[in-house]
């Protein structure tokens, strides 16, 4: 077939629909496209995309192969002809002996030639081949940005530093390197050898492959299940990256607890493993005590673990276990075998931002990225890219750097101390845009309610900070690793006097002495006993923790993203009354200037998800935006797996007393409204076995309409029929609720009595509407109360608006703005009544209580397989009707 496949190797005989989305696919892939695919929950997405991709990534790789072969044989073909042939036939000139001596020649010639190229091919062979195997690490030298370069910058650049003070040699990782700029690095090689530059040309190989992300580990982990019941799980090498703080086995690191302290503490290792090394080489080693290594990052252990993971499918859960049967550590072994997979299993960030992408080795030219449960990736991007800091935060910064630079002013280079210069005076007009001082205490400093919308370049001249290249800053920060230095100042001097942020200009220098110099006196004391806290003081020493982290990490993420384009995005100046609760935000209006890399680089992009509609906005804000044309974008959209009979969407215009049903802000909180959503709630609950789930659109909304129910006797009533269960204010209780709620159902089930089931009261966009699986008795009915439209009266949203209006055209009489409300509303309820139907012998109900989804453009925007089953009824009595008849056929047959 062209840009086909006739048949797909599946686990089991597949549905249509998998099939026609794996033809899609595969032509997608096959043809460098951008695709949009929508495959409902429970139609084998999954396996789908993993027989479709790999079956395509099978046959590249044949075809390959195939045309190599093709040109090999011709090769040895014209090598086997003379040389000289075509010269010398027919040439009577020249003498024989001449004619005999040139073809000799030109023979000896390429012989030689040849015996050249394969000295050089295997010499280089020998060379990729070390490189491979991370001799001397040398990946990690070629990675500007990656984690492992960091860590040998960190023993390189500490060669040239000089103690000055026996007292403080302990402190010598916490000191910044001497630092040059591009400039200066360019006119001379500081770091790399003669060898080194030889190697400039050596590029780590990375065979074809498919990068699959999703958004969370738990989904990432149910990828690799499906991969390893697939026919490809015996062929294919798939690897599965993660941060430290999921596969780190090193107990000593893991118990620190928060991701950048982990990272920090394993970078510190790599750093002690490399400096030992060296010493190893016969290098006098300065006095000082033994320094710490990871006893799992040995390079014969991770090159058998990389093997190991090649060889066979490993999920995290098996990448951990493997690690510590073979003593070695999984984050770093998976690295090593991401150029040599297929198939590689990595979270979102790892993609979608640069920085992140370098550091983990993903190299996109060429390759295929599929992105799944891809429904929120605008918002994805948009949350990667943007930063937000408190005063607090600021004033914290800059009392810890200044106390920083003040403790080894000595000891720094002045480069460093004018960057470091630099960056207090960028802090400080942050500071100064809040309405605040540095130097003084932020909670006690009063600033001007209200916010303010700037452009990146207006922000910059009100900070008066417009003179400072940000761009050579951004460079300080990665090269110069200020802000781990910083943090792990923080976290060595916390509890020993170093104070957190300046009361006063007055008093400033003599705090700052006295709590160095009380650190200095008990510095052996401390270093040797670390009393653990009494029960009773667990909590401030937690929160003493908290307060003394560093927030320089954030100042630096802020500061990169001033560097954007002064269109794309904006500083919105948040002032709360007081400086310490005010902040700034950056604001990213324009996602696709961080996707078009992604979608330049790549062969083919593939964007899944179960619930893509409305798919007009994928387009507008990152593919068109991006640079993509029309012809490269394909879209893909299947119906579900289960009979037409199996769901009842109705649209509700009124309630059982005649009510119209119009959740608009003015009309949603009267009295008339909330009862008779009672009273709906109530007839559902009379017709409905099992679970009911009902979503309202805001917590707020939730918890005034609940109330009111209880004010007026609803609330029990509604008790009487089902047990109430509602969605938990703290994320570590939802899966104690829905444990609750599993068992209350089943319980209900079995007696036959009383109770009917549970009902469940959620809210749209919250922890149970997304992810979360009420298949079967848990989701019989879900019930959308109301439409939930985002705060139009927000500042950034509206901003978000005009941005889209000012750069995308407008189409069918409505603004890009308005579409993007609308957009933003029906992506949250489609992912809302998608919770219900999960496999294909599943049944549910889905009531839309609003008259305005009755609107033909509010209808479209509902999943192809939802909306041609869905009936308006502009009164109650029919749609009761309908819904009590569903229900007794379904009894009817299960009986």
């Amino acid at each position: 077939m062209e840009n086909g496949r006739a048949q797909f190797p599946f686990p089991y005989q597949p549905y249509n629909i998998q099939e026609e989305f794996m033809q899609a696919l595969y032509s997608s892939l096959d043809q460098g496209k951008v695709g949009i695919f929508e495959s409902p929950t429970g139609t084998g997405k999954s396996l789908s995309l993993i027989c479709g991709a790999l079956s395509w990534l099978t046959d590249y790789e044949e075809k390959k192969r195939q045309e190599a072969a093709a040109l090999l044989q011709e090769g040895e073909t014209t090598l086997s002809t003379p040389a000289a042939q075509s010269s010398t036939t027919g040439s009577s000139a020249e003498p024989d002996w001449i004619t005999d001596f040139v073809q000799k020649k030109a023979e000896r010639d390429l012989v030689s030639k040849l015996k050249e190229d394969e000295l050089k091919r295997k010499k280089r062979e020998e060379r990729l081949e070390m490189i491979r195997n991370n001799v001397q690490l040398k990946y990690a030298l070629k990675r500007k940005s990656c984690e492992e370069d960091e860590a040998f910058k960190l023993l390189q650049l500490s060669k040239e530093e000089k103690v000055e003070a026996q007292g403080d040699q302990e402190d010598e990782e916490l000191i910044i390197a001497e630092y040059e700029s591009d400039d200066e690095a360019k006119s001379k090689s500081r770091f790399f050898g003669a060898e080194d530059d030889e190697d400039d040309d050596l590029v780590e190989e990375h065979v074809t492959k498919i990068y699959y992300c999703s958004r969370t580990h738990s989904q990432l982990a149910q990828f690799v299940h499906e991969v390893q019941k697939s026919p490809f799980s015996k062929d294919i090498s798939l690897v599965t990256l993660g941060s430290r703080q999921n596969l780190c086995i090193n107990e000593e690191v893991r118990r620190l607890g928060s991701i950048q302290r982990i990272n920090d503490r394993c970078l510190e290792m790599q750093k002690n493993k490399h400096e030992k090394q060296h010493h190893d080489e016969g290098v006098k080693r300065k006095r000082g005590p033994a320094k710490s290594v990871c006893p799992y990052n040995k390079a014969s252990a991770l090159h058998q673990m990389r093997d190991e993971v090649l060889g066979t499918v490993h999920d995290i859960e098996q990448l951990l276990k493997l690690g510590k049967e073979t003593h070695s550590c999984p984050y770093y072994a998976s690295r090593l075998a991401v150029p040599p997979a297929q198939l590689v299993v990595l979270p979102y960030q790892m993609v979608l931002h640069e920085a992140t992408r370098k550091a983990a080795g993903v190299q996109l030219k060429g390759q295929v990225v599929i992105i799944d449960e891809a429904h929120n990736l605008s918002d994805t991007l948009s949350c990667i890219h943007s930063a937000e800091l408190t005063g607090a935060q600021l004033c914290r910064a800059q009392s810890q750097l200044t106390q920083y630079a003040d403790r080894y002013k000595s000891r720094l280079k002045a480069k460093n101390l004018m960057y470091i210069k630099q960056i207090l005076f960028v802090i400080e007009g942050l500071v100064r845009a809040l309405g605040g001082k540095v130097g003084q205490n932020p909670q006690s400093q009063t600033t001007q309610t209200g916010t303010e919308m700037l452009t990146i370049n207006n922000f910059l001249f009100k900070a008066q900070i417009d003179n400072i290249n940000l761009f050579k800053l951004q460079r300080y920060f990665e090269k110069s690793m200020v802000s781990r230095k910083l943090g792990g100042f923080v976290e060595k001097y916390a509890g020993s006097g170093v104070i957190l942020h300046t009361q006063s200009s007055s008093n400033k220098e003599n705090r700052r002495t006295e709590g160095l110099n009380r650190y200095l006196q008990n510095l052996q004391s401390n270093q040797s006993s670390a009393p653990v806290p009494a029960a009773g003081q667990q909590g401030s020493a937690e929160s003493e923790k908290v307060l003394s982290a560093s927030p320089m990490m954030q100042v630096e993420g802020f500061f990169m993203a001033l560097t954007n384009s002064n269109t794309d995005g904006r500083v919105v100046v948040h002032r709360q009354g007081t400086l310490s609760e005010s902040s700034v935000k950056f604001l990213l209006l324009n996602p696709a200037v961080h996707f078009a890399q992604v979608l330049k680089e790549c062969r083919a992009v593939i964007i899944a998800g179960g619930t893509m509609q409305p798919v007009s906005d994928f387009k507008q804000e990152l593919l068109f935006a991006a640079g993509v044309g029309e012809e490269r974008i394909t879209e893909f959209s299947c119906g579900h797996v289960i009979p037409p009979g199996n769901i009842l969407p109705l649209v509700l215009c009124s309630g059982p007393s005649g009510q119209e049903l119009d959740f608009t802000f003015q009309n949603r909180d009267s009295p008339r409204m909330m009862d008779e959503t009672g009273r709906i709630l109530s007839n559902v609950c009379n017709v409905v076995p099992g679970g009911v789930v009902c979503f309202f659109p805001s917590y707020e909304y939730s918890r005034r309409i609940i109330s009111h129910w209880e004010a007026s006797g609803a609330l029990a009533r509604l008790a009487n029929k089902k047990k109430i269960f509602q969605e938990p204010k703290k994320a570590n209780q939802v899966e104690q609720v829905l444990s609750e709620f599993t068992r209350c159902i089943q319980r209900c089930a079995q007696d036959g009595g009383g109770l009917t089931g549970a009902l469940l009261f959620s809210v749209v966009g919250g922890k149970m509407s997304e992810g979360i699986n009420f298949s079967d008795e848990l989701g019989r009915c879900v019930v959308m109360v109301g439409m939930p439209y985002p705060n139009i009266k927000s500042p950034e949203l509206q901003e978000k608006m005009s941005y889209l209006d000012r750069h995308l055209p407008h189409s069918q009489g409505r603004s890009p703005g308005q579409a993007l409300i609308e957009n933003l509303c029906m992506k949250a309820v489609n992912q809302s009544i998608g919770r219900a139907i999960r496999h294909r012998g599943d049944y549910s109900s889905i009531v839309l209580c609003d008259r305005r989804y009755s609107r033909p453009g509010t209808l479209s925007k509902l999943p192809t397989w939802i909306k041609d089953r869905t009936s308006t009824h502009t009164t109650f009595g029919p749609a009761f009707g309908a819904l009590r008849k569903f229900f007794v056929e379904k009894k009817q047959k299960q009986l």
